[in-house]
């Protein structure tokens, strides 16, 4: 019986530099990644939404790593119209404006909708339900006084270095903020005394 016979490999010097030059960009690669994730995390950083810039295109619900997204609507009281007929939170040709599932436009019912003093309703988010797809948002945009905007929830984010939903943001909504100071509110961006709104009697600005 032949005895069994070993294969041996000969490694020429071109080999040899060219794997010792693969591990050299490899652990680069891993340096430079490495480098940006500590800068964020030393400029004390995390990513926020510019309502100003937002086109509500829905990758917020779908693109984030976290289920459901970490993303929510929120809403500005101070610009809230208060209306009885809320586009934001109505479907589109409502047979009735009741609270009805298949009156609302939220596909999960994240919307709360409360009487305050007719003819004005007052409107409350559901974070817990929101999963981000600015459904209520752009309606709002579009036939409202855009009270609906879009935040990163931090009680949710995990801050990812490379956010996957700010890869795909096809307006470059996305922005670093300081931690300290985490949040765009609408209202503050734009006062409610520089925009032409409709507000309820204890919303209008006095003279």
């Amino acid at each position: 019986m032949p005895a069994p016979t070993s294969k041996t490999t000969t490694l020429t010097r071109f080999d040899f530099i060219r794997q010792g030059l693969g591990r050299v960009a490899a652990f680069g690669l891993g340096v430079v990644g490495g480098l940006a994730a500590f800068a964020a995390r030393k400029n004390n950083t995390i990513w926020q939404i510019d309502p100003m810039k937002c086109t509500q295109c829905g990758h917020c619900a779908t693109a984030c790593v976290l289920t459901p997204s970490a993303v929510k609507c929120v809403q500005s009281y101070p610009i809230c119209g208060y209306c009885r007929l809320c586009f934001g939170y109505f479907q589109p040709n409502a047979p009735e404006l009741t609270s009805a599932a298949e009156n609302q436009l939220c596909p999960t019912g994240a919307i709360e909708r409360k009487f305050v003093e007719d003819p004005y309703w007052e409107y409350n988010i559901t974070e817990a339900t929101c999963i981000g797809c600015a459904k209520c948002v752009k309606a709002c945009e579009m036939f409202g006084n855009a009270s609906f905007y879009l935040q990163v929830r931090h009680d949710r984010c995990v801050n990812c270095n490379d956010c996957s939903i700010a890869r795909q943001c096809p307006s470059d909504a996305w922005v670093r903020l300081p931690a300290s100071d985490p949040y765009l509110l609408k209202h503050k961006l734009h006062p409610k005394t520089q925009l032409n709104l409709e507000l309820p009697p204890w919303n209008t600005p006095k003279s």
